[in-house]
């Protein structure tokens, strides 16, 4: 049996190499020289770690050859948003400032994880500064071009991630999402992203952007995939005060399920209208899909968005307050004006956005004693133009880069797991669809986009655009 490291999955690769059907080093080999060949159009990866991979490699082929169990990633190639440490490089989180620090002295818990599990790792992905962003266009690196349509953008701020895996550079990558830096990209770039429960997986070794909300995820082209990454990661770590204190159950045993006994609803209202008829399109057919016709309005989705915007202006303010008194000038502009205003919020303000946090996980806690699922458009819009500046949302032009997040910037509040499922309608770019769950309902999630995937709804192929690339 032959196998295409680009448009494998990253459970077949595994299974490939642990039967030796082909080596880890042939895989990595064969990746790395696909990054080489599509970087110039692309811009996914700020930094290619080779040496790293080609060691991590022949270490696996060496643990099969000695008849050992390398894990359940053997060989399979992933890259990090380049604000996960990597031992011995810098994190630069996407800046300028960045760079002059120290490199790493130890692997984030994350990746530590992965390569434990046989995984092997490629380098470093562009995002948008500081986390801060929903393009991923760095003045400092260059904007991050989206594998389906080159003139558009990947999204952010963990576009890099989405771009490497949708353009077949490595089949798994690892993002973060603060107020939808996964889903964002998953859906721009018509690939699975999966936002897990705050505190289900360490962000040791990850740059932070807002404590309070950051939560770490895979991207992948399966949903198996997803699972799998999330598994070999999950668990407590000391080094993250916010990560769950117990050891978590495998969800990647639990795809099989089906979608009996869930109960599933479209979220209605504000959710509901405004923005791309695409994008509506799309939860229409995954509800279809499921056979879903009951409706659930969630209270105050806007004021849940705005408890976000403030508290993630004033933590991240606060956090790069002393970067901004010296050195302003080394900052994107669009993003050192965001911080600047944050720092200057009212305390007052930042208090009455999370006394109705507080009130808002109370609703939901209701909302999911009756549901099991929640479905929900995941952008306004299919990937826009880059350097495209506003968007249209219910006849009105907005600024487009802080208003990407109108779907997914709401559900991020209170710290639910959800996950990017996407649709690629024909003669339209794709767009994906939240599945949104109860804390640690991750199987669940995955349940059901197990069932999309089966019934062909929800599909994350290759871009076909690099078809001629070194593979």
């Amino acid at each position: 049996m032959s196998l295409d490291p680009v448009t494998a999955t990253a459970t077949e690769i595994a299974a490939a190499v642990r039967e030796r059907r082909i080596s880890a080093r042939s895989v990595t080999d064969l990746l790395l020289e696909r990054i080489a060949a599509t970087h110039t159009e692309l811009n996914a990866f700020t930094l290619v770690t080779a040496p790293r991979a080609r060691a991590e490699a022949d270490a696996v082929d060496a643990t099969i050859a000695a008849g050992r169990d390398p894990g359940p990633l053997a060989g399979v190639p992933y890259a990090v948003k380049n604000l996960f440490d990597l031992a011995g490089e810098v994190t630069v989180a996407g800046s300028k400032i960045n760079r002059d620090d120290p490199p790493a002295s130890r692997d984030a818990t994350a990746v530590a994880r992965l390569q434990a599990a046989g995984a092997v790792c490629l380098g470093a992905l562009n995002m948008g500064e500081y986390a801060y962003d929903f393009v991923t266009e760095n003045i400092h690196d260059g904007a991050t071009h989206n594998p389906r349509e080159l003139s558009r953008s990947a999204g952010g701020s963990s576009g890099g991630s989405g771009a490497a895996v949708a353009g077949g550079l490595v089949p798994i990558a690892l993002g973060t999402d603060t107020n939808g830096s996964i889903r964002v990209p998953a859906s721009f770039c018509g690939i699975w992203g999966l936002r897990p429960t705050y505190g289900a997986l360490s962000r040791a070794g990850s740059f932070p952007f807002v404590d309070a909300l950051d939560t770490i995820g895979p991207f992948a082209r399966s949903v198996a995939d997803l699972a799998v990454a999330y598994d070999a990661m999950a668990g407590p770590d000391s080094r993250d005060a916010a990560c769950t204190s117990v050891p978590l159950p495998l969800v990647s045993t639990q795809l099989g399920g089906g979608l009996d006994g869930l109960r599933i609803a479209q979220l209605g209202g504000y959710f509901a209208s405004g923005g791309e008829a695409t994008v509506h399109g799309a939860v229409a057919t995954v509800a279809a899909a499921l056979a879903s016709d009951r409706v659930v309005e969630l209270p105050e989705p806007g004021l849940a968005r705005t408890a976000a915007f403030v508290i993630t202006a004033a933590e991240s303010g606060a956090r790069h307050l002393d970067r901004l008194r010296q050195r302003a000038h080394d900052f994107d502009p669009n993003v050192r004006d965001r911080l600047l205003a944050g720092a200057l919020l009212p305390a007052a303000w930042v208090d009455q956005a999370q006394r109705f946090r507080a009130w808002w996980r109370d609703q939901l806690r209701a909302i999911f004693a009756e549901v099991d699922v929640l479905i929900a458009p995941a952008t306004p819009l299919c990937a826009p133009t880059l350097g495209q500046t506003t968007l249209t949302f219910h006849g009105q032009e907005l600024p487009l880069r802080p208003n990407i997040g109108l779907f997914t910037q709401p559900i991020s509040l209170v710290g639910l797991p959800i996950l990017a499922a996407p649709v690629h309608p024909s003669g339209a770019l794709p767009c994906a669809v939240q599945l949104i769950g109860a804390p640690f309902s991750e199987a669940k999630l995955l349940r059901v986009a197990r069932a999309l995937e089966k019934a062909g709804v929800c599909t994350a192929p290759v871009s076909t655009m690099f078809s001629s690339a070194a593979a």
